[in-house]
């Protein structure tokens, strides 16, 4: 990974600290904030750097409109659709989790995800990273990694199913389907859903509520909150590389990512 750098020099990532609220929006709207290599790394550096601030209590991660952000980048990941996707995805794997992933969730502020549009893929993961998810009326969740021949990142494997239940995280990540953001509040994915031009204003508005509330006890509270709602992030996280590892070189997974570039319905072999 390259070195880290000051969030006045981020390129994908809008980062900005006032009144001990630190917001985070990812800025490739032209992409419909879809992740490439750089993004991935500047949502790791933004959580670290809200982590280490002592003026921050709380952090909001949102997007630029259109989208709150829809995924890998598959066509600039591939540098070119003729590579083989199998060989472009597996330079990316590592024998641990995501850092991105790991950064979010081992931010000891608590977290708001202002969800303003399409949050697929990584997207649906960022959301679940947060502790707390405010949805616009325009927003979409879809765990679709299936779909790709994958398996999901730790925030479906390991946050989705204590936030949702066992079987409707199943359903979710066996189907792929896409939701909106009332069938999210239905059935718990979100706590709220607001009018696409008030998000920013509740998601702040909750953002200010908490950051008044005295900052060690927060930090405790939030790390009592992890400790008794969830498993061990290292040991998810180090089986869904190992096994990403594998599903990488699949036949499912190259003609999943094909299907996608040349849209059409994908053909699975179980190969």
């Amino acid at each position: 990974m390259a070195a880290r750098i000051a969030p006045e020099e981020f390129t994908c990532l809008l980062y900005d600290v006032r009144d001990h609220i630190a917001t985070m929006k990812i800025n490739r709207p032209d992409r419909r904030n879809a992740l490439n290599r750089r993004a991935y790394d500047e949502i790791e550096w933004g959580f670290r750097a809200a982590a280490a601030d002592p003026e921050v209590r709380c952090v909001i991660v949102s997007g630029v409109d259109p989208a709150f952000c829809s995924g890998e980048d598959v066509k600039e990941m591939m540098t070119g659709e003729q590579r083989d996707v199998s060989v472009a995805s597996l330079t990316r794997v590592r024998p641990e989790p995501t850092p991105a992933a790991v950064a979010a969730l081992e931010c000891d502020k608590p977290v708001i995800a202002a969800v303003n549009g399409a949050a697929v893929g990584w997207g649906t993961e960022l959301s679940l990273f947060a502790d707390i998810r405010i949805a616009s009326d325009q927003a979409k969740f879809g765990e679709i990694f299936i779909k790709r021949g994958l398996v999901s990142d730790v925030g479906g494997l390991w946050r989705l199913p204590a936030i949702v239940g066992p079987a409707k995280a199943a359903e979710l990540l066996f189907t792929g389907d896409i939701i909106d953001a009332q069938e999210a509040l239905r059935i718990g994915l979100v706590s709220e859903v607001a009018p696409h031009a008030q998000l920013m204003d509740r998601a702040l508005a909750m953002a200010t509520r908490i950051a008044v509330n005295p900052p060690l006890a927060l930090r405790y509270m939030k790390e009592g909150l992890r400790r008794t709602s969830y498993g061990d992030l290292r040991e998810i996280g180090s089986w869904v590389s190992g096994t990403l590892g594998r599903l990488f070189q699949t036949e499912d997974h190259r003609e999943g990512v094909k299907s996608f570039l040349e849209k059409r319905a994908p053909v699975f072999t179980g190969k």
